[in-house]
């Protein structure tokens, strides 16, 4: 009922002050791609659908722009905002335009991907299409400390890549399977969204490379240099409207990285060391780009 009346009232308003200026849903997405709040600065499913859903929403809304800004993360997360995105997209006919910041690289150009078009600045990072998984392994500093690792499974793959056992070579054939079949996937995606607009050689734009936003161009991973308000002034006219939807403010100990709970004080010191783990990893994250 209160979309009808709001449709109603924006027929109304045309009718009596003729055509508005246009207006642009704008996006942030910031940081680390990972499920249910892992990174205190990160990306999700769960995070983005609010504001995705807001976007698409606004009565006449010319297109939604993604401000991107993500070294990557979940291959999930990632493949769940493109496809939310696009199937609003198609929905509503509304055409979406992505625009890469300092980074957008693994998952986070999977999110670009899915743009219309996408432009970057010269020296954003973009691309890395490939599959990563890192890890430590204490077999040497647990023989030191003279610790005993007692483990005990059902199903013989169940404590496959443990980090704390010898690594075995079947565990490590099987991890790069999974890997191999997620890479296809990516690759796919990539092919699907930017179809004859690809130039490069694929061996090099799916060998998990990065590439500088002037190199991407030339490949055809996006579609040219620029930032969100002179593409849209360009696009839509300088009295363009933009529209910025912002999450809702996160909470003290999500801002520390300690968890996105109540912040009560023994809820705090609980997920502390869970917390600092995070924090570290996200770091990780972005040192490899330089940032």
């Amino acid at each position: 009922m209160l979309k009808k009346l709001g449709k109603i009232l924006y027929s109304l308003r045309r009718a009596i002050f003729g055509d508005p200026p246009p207006v642009v849903a704008v996006l942030r997405l910031y940081g680390v791609i990972g499920p249910g709040g892992r990174f205190k600065q990160g990306i999700s499913m769960a995070s983005a659908a609010r504001q995705i859903e807001q976007a698409f929403a606004i009565n006449g809304v010319s297109a939604v722009a993604l401000l991107i800004n993500s070294p990557g993360g979940s291959p999930v997360q990632s493949s769940l905002i493109n496809k939310r995105i696009r199937d609003l997209a198609d929905e509503k006919h509304v055409p979406v335009l992505a625009f890469a910041e300092d980074v957008a690289a693994s998952g986070g150009y999977m999110i670009a991907l899915a743009g219309d078009e996408i432009y970057a600045n010269e020296s954003s990072i973009v691309g890395s299409i490939g599959v990563i998984s890192s890890g430590f392994g204490f077999t040497e500093a647990m023989k030191k400390l003279g610790v005993e690792r007692r483990l005990h499974t059902s199903g013989e793959s169940k404590a496959m890549l443990d980090a704390f056992q010898e690594e075995k070579e079947e565990d490590v054939t099987r991890l790069k399977e999974i890997q191999h079949e997620i890479h296809e996937q990516f690759k796919k995606l990539v092919r699907d969204r930017r179809g004859k607009r690809l130039k490069g050689l694929r061996g090099k734009l799916f060998s998990g490379d990065v590439f500088t936003g002037a190199e991407a161009v030339k490949l055809g991973l996006i579609d040219g240099i620029g930032d969100v308000r002179s593409v849209l002034h360009s696009r839509f006219g300088k009295e363009v409207r933009l529209r910025v939807l912002s999450d809702r403010k996160p909470r003290l100990g999500s801002l520390l990285g300690l968890g996105g709970g109540e912040d009560t004080d023994l809820g705090v010191l609980h997920d502390m060391p869970k917390g600092m783990l995070s924090a570290i990893e996200e770091r990780m994250f972005w040192n490899r780009f330089g940032l």
